[in-house]
């Protein structure tokens, strides 16, 4: 791939900024034009000023593209990064050939009954003590790392976007995806993907082993690349 290469996009993760992607991007140095950046609220950019939906996240995104890119271009996600691609492919597909989604997010997880007895068990808790000891203590107690870890606006977009269920997006997508999971991976298990890859009209689901949420992007990258480098030359071609 030489200068004919769809320029490359890569979306990070939440609480992450474009240096989560560095190792792996430092695979295709002086392969084309890669483009790391931050999202809205990350890194060196600004917070938004109003409770983002991945939506708005991915519109932003597409201003950025018209202004950095004169063809289409191929996005990498990471998980949060993976919810944005998906709306940026539905909502402007003139910008998209193609998604490499790595830990993808964006539906609901499906849980096996231990586990949705367990959750169901730390909601109710989560409601008594809400009652006993305020609802922001109780939040900071049961909630998650990315939640508690952030804060004002962004925590309040943090809880609308993981909440959000795109499934009716995947559906609208029509460029190639390649869906790319752990499969130790507890955050985004590859149930996920595999359901993605039923909604999503052009995409293959390629799980690695010995992987979790993170590794794909560090210990895995060499494994990572290698697959996104395939998928370059197939889009570009």
């Amino acid at each position: 791939m030489g200068e004919g290469s769809l320029p490359v996009f890569w979306g990070h993760g939440w609480g992450q900024d474009h240096r989560a992607f560095e190792n792996l991007a430092q695979s295709f140095s002086g392969i084309g034009t890669h483009i790391l950046f931050d999202f809205p609220g990350f890194g060196g950019s600004d917070t938004p000023e109003s409770v983002w939906s991945t939506a708005d996240y991915a519109d932003a995104c597409a201003a950025l593209i018209r202004t950095r890119a004169d063809k289409k271009i191929l996005w990498v996600g990471h998980s949060f990064g993976c919810r944005v691609g998906l709306q940026l492919a539905a909502r402007h597909p003139d910008l998209v050939a193609g998604l490499f989604l790595i830990a993808g997010a964006g539906l609901p997880r499906q849980r096996p009954l231990h586990q949705k007895l367990y959750l169901k068990a730390q909601i109710m808790l989560f409601k008594l003590m809400k009652k006993c000891m305020g609802a922001e203590r109780a939040r900071q107690k049961f909630g998650s790392a990315d939640y508690k870890n952030t804060s004002g606006i962004l925590r309040s977009i943090f809880v609308k976007t993981v909440n959000e269920n795109l499934s009716d997006i995947a559906q609208q997508i029509t460029c190639p995806v390649i869906l790319l999971y752990g499969d130790r991976d507890e955050e985004t298990p590859p149930e996920i993907g595999e359901r993605l890859a039923r909604l999503i009209p052009d995409a293959n689901l390629v799980v690695l082993e010995g992987h979790d949420h993170y590794s794909l992007l560090a210990q895995g990258r060499h494994q990572s690349a290698g697959h996104l480098k395939r998928f370059m030359e197939r889009i570009a071609s």
